[in-house]
C-alpha cells in the first residue's frame, strides 16, 4: 500500500502558484497512491463553512472529483483551517482526521500531528490554542454573524504575525521532551507532522531504541511530501513553478 501526506499549503487565491501546483498534484502524483493525508494548514484560514469563496468551492469540487475515484483523503486540523466543518467534508468526500492519530499501514505504527500541540514553550499561543478549540466557544462562534467572523479571522490571523516578532526561533519549534512523552504515551517509534516549516528527519531518543520524527514542510517555493511505499517512508521535494 503507498500513502501520501503532505502539510501547511495554506491555499489562498493570493498564491496562485501553490494552489495550481496542489491541483497538479491530485491529478498527477496523487492517483499513483492509495489514500491522501493532509495534516493540518490546508488552508490559510477557515472562518466557517458558510463563509467559502469562489476559490475554495473550486478546490472542494476537485477534492471531491478525486475522492469519486475511490481515493481516501484524511484532513486533520490545523492551527489555520481547526474551523471546518461537517458542510466541507460532505462536498469533498474528505474524511476527518482528529489530532493526534495514530495509524497502521503496512504493519508500521505511525503517530499523525499537526504539530502546534508540541510547541509548548510557546506558552502563549499553547493558551490560546485551547480557549479557541474549547468545543463551547466553537459552537458560539458558529453561532456568530459571518461578518464577525471574516473579521475575527483576520484579526486572528494579524496577531499571529505580530505575536510572532521576537520569539525565538526555539520557542515556536517543538518541544523535545513533548515529542518524546506522546511517542511514548502512544508506544510509536514513527511520528509525522508539519507546522513548523522545517521540513527534516530527526531521531529522537526513546526509553526502549531510537524513533524518527519527520517533520513536512510548507508549500512555498518547493512542494514538501512524506510518501510511505511497503515499509519505506521517505521525503520528496519539488520544485512549484510561480
Amino acid at each position: 500500500m503507498k500513502v501520501l501526506f503532505i502539510s501547511d499549503l495554506h491555499l489562498t487565491p493570493e498564491c496562485s502558484a501553490v494552489a495550481r501546483a496542489f491541483c497538479h498534484y491530485l491529478s498527477d502524483r496523487a492517483p499513483q497512491a492509495d489514500a491522501l493525508y493532509i495534516l493540518g494548514d490546508f488552508f490559510e484560514y477557515w472562518v466557517g463553512d458558510d463563509a467559502m469563496d469562489d476559490f475554495q468551492h473550486d478546490i472542494a469540487r476537485r477534492l471531491k472529483r478525486y475522492t469519486d475515484t475511490g481515493k481516501a483523503v484524511y484532513l486533520m486540523p490545523g492551527n489555520r483551517d481547526f474551523a471546518i466543518g461537517k458542510s466541507f467534508l460532505r462536498e469533498t468526500g474528505v474524511k476527518w482526521l482528529k489530532d493526534p492519530t495514530l495509524i497502521n499501514i503496512n504493519d508500521q505504527k505511525i503517530l499523525l500531528m499537526h504539530g502546534d500541540s508540541l510547541c509548548t514553550q510557546d506558552q502563549q499561543y499553547q493558551r490560546y490554542r485551547r480557549i479557541i478549540r474549547n468545543p463551547l466557544v466553537m459552537t458560539i462562534l458558529r453561532m456568530t454573524p459571518l461578518s464577525y467572523r471574516k473579521n475575527l479571522g483576520q484579526k486572528i490571523r494579524q496577531n499571529s504575525k505580530a505575536a510572532k516578532v521576537g520569539k525565538t526561533l526555539d520557542i515556536m519549534d517543538v518541544t523535545p521532551s513533548a515529542v518524546i512523552d506522546v511517542m511514548e504515551k502512544f508506544q510509536v517509534n514513527t511520528m509525522i507532522h508539519g507546522h513548523t516549516h522545517r521540513p527534516d528527519i530527526h531521531e529522537v531518543a526513546l526509553k526502549k531504541g531510537t524513533g524518527k520524527r519527520y517533520v513536512l514542510g510548507d508549500w512555498t517555493d518547493k512542494g514538501w511530501e512524506i510518501e510511505l511505499n511497503e515499509q519505506r517512508l521517505s521525503m520528496n521535494q519539488f520544485t512549484i513553478p510561480e
